[in-house]
C-alpha cells in the first residue's frame, strides 16, 4: 500500500508563488520579483484557512489557484506559457478570436470576482461530468448549486498551476468569461498544446465539460 501524503495548503500556495515567478509573472506585471511576492503574499493565510477540499487533479479537482488577472497578466502573454502535463509545446489562443475579441470577454456580473489584481480561487472543477451537455444547461446547473462558474483568466491559473487537469475528452469551458454573444470561452487540446478557443452556447460536444469553482476570495 501507497502512503498518501497530505494536503499542505500553505506549501501549495508556495509552490504556485514560485510557479508564476518562474514563468515571469513578476516581469510581465512591471514588478519585481520581490514587489510580486509582497501583492500576492497576504492570500497566504487565506489558502491555508479556507483550502478544504480534497487535492485530485486526476479526477479534475483542485483546492485552491492562485489567479492573477488580465490588468497585470495579459491573456494573450499567459496563454503561450501554459503547457500539458509532461508536455513541452506552449498553450495559443485560437486564430477563430478575431483581433480585439478577447477585451470584450469580460466576467458576467453573475462571476463578480474580486477587484483585485490577484485572488483565491477555492474549490475548483473541471466539470467534466458536463461532457456532453449543452453548455447552456451545464451553466445553469451550475448557478443552481450555488457555485461559480470560471473565467478565462482562471482557467489559465487553473492548467498553470495543475496541468494534470487538462487531458484528453475532459476538455472544459469557461461560462464566467462572455462577450455579449453566444460564445463560450473553453480550454481544449490542439496540435498537442492547451488551446484557448470558444463553442457555441447551445453546441454540446462529448469532450468538452463545464469548469466551476465553490468560492473567491481576496
Amino acid at each position: 500500500m501507497t502512503l498518501q501524503t497530505a494536503f499542505d495548503p500553505g506549501a501549495e500556495f508556495d509552490r504556485q508563488v514560485r510557479t508564476l515567478t518562474a514563468l515571469g509573472y513578476p516581469a510581465m506585471s512591471g514588478l519585481t520579483p520581490e514587489r510580486f511576492a509582497d501583492l500576492v503574499a497576504p492570500l497566504r493565510a487565506g489558502a491555508v484557512a479556507h483550502a478544504d477540499t480534497p487535492y485530485d487533479p486526476d479526477v479534475g479537482r483542485v483546492p485552491f489557484v492562485l489567479v492573477v488577472t488580465r490588468a497585470l497578466a495579459p491573456i494573450e502573454r499567459t496563454m503561450p506559457l501554459t503547457t500539458l502535463h509532461n508536455g513541452r509545446l506552449p498553450g495559443f489562443v485560437d486564430h477563430s478570436y478575431e483581433p480585439g475579441a478577447l477585451e470584450r470577454f469580460v466576467a458576467t456580473e453573475e462571476t463578480g470576482p474580486p477587484d483585485r489584481d490577484a485572488y483565491l480561487l477555492f474549490n475548483v472543477e473541471r466539470g467534466e461530468e458536463f461532457c456532453g451537455a449543452v453548455p447552456n444547461d451545464a451553466m445553469a446547473v451550475i448557478t443552481d448549486r450555488g457555485r461559480t462558474l470560471l473565467t478565462i483568466e482562471e482557467g489559465i491559473a487553473l492548467i498553470t498551476h495543475v496541468p494534470q487537469v487538462l487531458v484528453k475528452n475532459k476538455c472544459f469551458s469557461l461560462g464566467g468569461s462572455r462577450a455579449g454573444d453566444r460564445r463560450v470561452p473553453a480550454i481544449w487540446i490542439s496540435q498537442k498544446a492547451p488551446n484557448l478557443c470558444w463553442c457555441w452556447e447551445g453546441n454540446p460536444h462529448t469532450w468538452l465539460g463545464m469548469a466551476s469553482a465553490g468560492a473567491r476570495r481576496p
